[in-house]
């Protein structure tokens, strides 16, 4: 039997210390022998199909196929399914909402990015991009930082308000110092210790001369051809971290600047791992910019198919008969 798990049986089985764990785990394992495979295929108009195959992590007898429909225009933007199949048999034991899995493992592993890699003391953050990402980091980043001020910019001005209420309320903030709404997102990221940028934007939205030193951003949006979040001035001054960098050259935030390998200074794991520095001094930028791994989504996967089965959630549907 296979467990269907819709986005509201994820979101009541899934926290984010959890998830946090999960993910911290995945990145100080190995992902197994298997190459994973991201395939990203145009369709008419402004979709894209994509396909992340196989999501492997040491210790976890499971693997994941994700297959996505990305159409900017749509609410929700991304929509698929995550299939979690069993690594000796290849049964199919769970097929998941593969925008809630998607928006909490890219939200929740960049939250570990923008910890890792921002200043300890810094605790002004911006987000550029209300959307589904940048709640899971808002959700992720508190767990392990303190964050004692909001400022939120987006194109649109009620889902910007909206964000920056939910979360204000969630973090116990109060008052226009602590939490605000900016129309232009270099007035957003002035004061901000911690950027963080969850947009579809296709042309740079901040530049060198926008960012003030000392500042960590975690760009999400460039994961795939075309798009951008941040120039190749600003990337060509900053210390960058990636979650793998052949893929950040080919489609990620390099490619996107035009920059190469030597731009790189690692991955998250090599950091978490201690096999490179994170940030080296407290006046330089610092980026983080993924792609998004296969085995993330497993990771999250995993959790909540082992909680569906404690809790006895979701719906069990054969397709073998």
């Amino acid at each position: 039997m296979t467990l269907l798990l819709t986005r509201s049986d994820l979101e009541a089985l899934l926290d984010p210390a959890g998830c946090l764990d999960a993910l911290r785990r995945g990145f100080t394992a190995g992902e197994g022998e298997a190459v994973a495979r991201r395939v990203v295929g145009k369709l008419p108009g402004q979709g894209t199909a994509t396909a992340l195959l196989p999501g492997l992590v040491e210790e976890i007898p499971a693997y994941t196929v994700k297959v996505n429909a990305k159409f900017p225009g749509s609410r929700p933007a991304l929509r698929g399914v995550v299939c979690l199949h069993d690594l000796g048999t290849g049964e199919l034991l769970a097929q998941l909402d593969s925008a809630t899995v998607t928006a909490w493992r890219t939200g929740l592993a960049a939250a570990l990015g923008t910890h890792a890699l921002a200043r300890p003391d810094a605790d002004a953050v911006a987000v550029i991009g209300a959307g589904a990402q940048a709640e899971l980091v808002m959700r992720g980043l508190p767990e392990l930082r303190a964050v004692r001020r909001l400022i939120v910019c987006d194109l649109d001005a009620g889902r910007a308000a909206a964000f920056a209420g939910r979360h204000g309320e969630r973090l116990g903030l109060a008052g226009d110092d602590a939490v605000s709404v900016a129309a232009d997102p270099r007035a957003a990221v002035a004061d901000a210790g911690i950027v963080v940028m969850a947009t579809w934007a296709r042309r740079p939205i901040l530049h060198a001369a926008d960012v003030a030193s000392g500042t960590h951003i975690t760009s999400l949006g460039a994961d795939e051809p075309g798009k951008a979040e941040l120039s190749a001035d600003l990337l060509e001054g900053a210390r960058v971290v990636v979650d793998d960098v052949p893929l950040a050259v080919e489609m990620g935030v390099l490619a996107g600047a035009g920059l190469d390998v030597k731009h790189a200074a690692g991955t998250l794991r090599d950091l978490l791992c201690g096999q490179v520095p994170g940030r080296v001094k407290g006046s330089e930028i610092t980026v983080y910019a993924p792609v998004g791994l296969p085995w993330q989504d497993l990771a999250v996967s995993w959790a909540a198919y082992r909680a569906a089965r404690a809790a006895g959630a979701g719906t069990e549907f054969d397709f073998l008969s």
